[in-house]
């Protein structure tokens, strides 16, 4: 049995999770990404034409599924998205935002499936990478990319450290104390989709499945209850520290580390604390 893993790049940590996958299957395990504008379906084409009749895996990003999806629509066949382990044709995927763990088997005779997110260990063996180019014809591309303006601050994806607001910070005022500790810490202030809603903080803050992913070293959730949707975008933080006054919150059951109290108080002690530490 062959397996081909579709990369991203060669060195993304997603794409990495998706060749341990793709190991753990069986078999020989070959590499491929693809160069040139973003066009799924092409590059689709092009993965398809490159596999084989082998099985294909890739990555649980939004590109991987998205590019993925496409694979199965030539292939006419059933992809299994965001896969936690495989066992022969019976696996586990994650549903709905990571709150439901399915149990599945897959009826096929070739499998197609990504790896979900953080699932999975980094692949540690070097495999050969093929550079696939794809046709593109008169398929649709994404040409160009505008990236959203920071203002020179650190970004919600690349920040080692996530301050992020809810409804319990109270207003669009409110975010000062999170953004002075966030400048302490050289960290990102991210928000819930009710603060965006309520016009405190732009879309482009918004943490959660309908917002950004991020996976800090540290994610701390001021005032956010722990709505599933918000848990999708933050699971991926290796700790949560999660700072809330109600003791019953959702988001205190996904926390490495909680505070129950006042915010408006708590979050200045820290950040007092922070200075007298520099």
């Amino acid at each position: 049995m062959t397996v081909v893993v579709f990369m991203e790049r060669a060195d993304d940590e997603l794409s990495q999770q998706a060749l341990t996958l793709a190991r753990s299957l069986g078999g020989e395990v070959s590499a491929a990404t693809v160069e040139g504008p973003y066009a799924p379906g092409a590059w689709a084409a092009a993965i398809v034409a490159a596999a084989g009749d082998a099985d294909i895996v890739g990555p649980g990003s939004d590109r991987g599924n998205e590019v993925m999806a496409h694979v199965a629509a030539q292939l006419d066949l059933p992809l299994a998205a965001n896969v936690t382990e495989v066992r022969g044709d019976e696996l586990t995927r994650i549903r709905w935002g990571g709150t439901l763990l399915e149990e599945a088997r897959l009826h096929a005779g070739r499998r197609l499936m990504t790896a979900a997110p953080f699932a999975f260990p980094l692949s540690v063996d070097s495999t050969q990478t093929l550079v696939l180019t794809p046709e593109l014809g008169g398929a649709v591309a994404v040409v160009d990319h505008v990236a959203p303006d920071t203002g020179g601050k650190v970004s919600l994806a690349d920040a080692k450290v996530v301050v992020s607001g809810g409804r319990g910070v109270g207003s669009a005022e409110g975010f000062a104390i999170l953004e002075e500790l966030a400048a302490l810490l050289d960290a990102a202030v991210g928000c819930s989709r009710v603060v965006t809603s309520a016009g405190w903080r732009p879309h482009t803050d918004q943490v959660g499945q309908t917002g950004t992913k991020v996976s800090p070293d540290l994610y701390i959730a001021c005032g956010i209850s722990g709505a599933t949707q918000h848990i999708a975008g933050c699971k991926g933080a290796k700790k949560l520290l999660a700072i809330n006054a109600d003791r019953e919150a959702t988001i205190f059951a996904h926390a490495d580390y909680a505070v129950v109290g006042d915010l408006h108080e708590i979050v200045p002690a820290i950040t007092a604390e922070l200075r007298k530490a520099k």
